[in-house]
């Protein structure tokens, strides 16, 4: 899987993310299943900036994960506070696929890198529903030559 160094124009979102004391393990790193949480607040954060999709999402859609692939690169340690990049790799009729990747905000060091797919969803009609038309779609597009 990609591992891109820190750079800020890398995702079209990012996320602050505080090591909470809760999410440690017993020898004091993050816990590894922790980190699904963190992708999950950054994608969520990421969805809510997209107008279409945050305004489906109050109609009752959402996406729903289907795949996640994680890569965990260094331990992270408490106290710390967390960048997490996030970006569409790829997008068809009714899913995205996602990559995204977590730096230590005070020395930028690469801690993980993910690639999650999801598939937006009808809450009410309980099944997948077509992504709705997505106006500059490319502002949300990760630089496919990157990765």
């Amino acid at each position: 899987m990609y591992k891109p160094e820190y750079q800020k124009d890398l995702f079209p979102h990012w996320f602050t993310q505080k090591i909470r004391f809760r999410d440690l393990d017993p020898l004091n790193h993050v816990n590894n299943a922790i980190f699904n949480t963190y992708y999950e607040e950054a994608r969520i954060g990421f969805i809510q900036v997209v107008p279409e999709l945050a305004e489906q999402m109050s109609n009752g859609y959402s996406f729903v994960l289907a795949t996640i692939s994680i890569n965990y690169l260094k331990p992270v340690t408490y106290p710390s506070r967390l960048l997490i990049g996030s970006g569409v790799k790829k997008m068809g009729n009714s899913s995205i696929t996602s990559f995204q990747a977590i730096y230590d905000e005070e020395s930028k060091e690469l801690v993980s890198v993910a690639e999650a797919s999801g598939v937006w969803f009808d809450l009410t009609k309980q099944r997948p529903s077509r992504i709705p038309d997505i106006e500059n779609k490319q502002k949300y597009m990760l630089d496919m030559e990157e990765l």
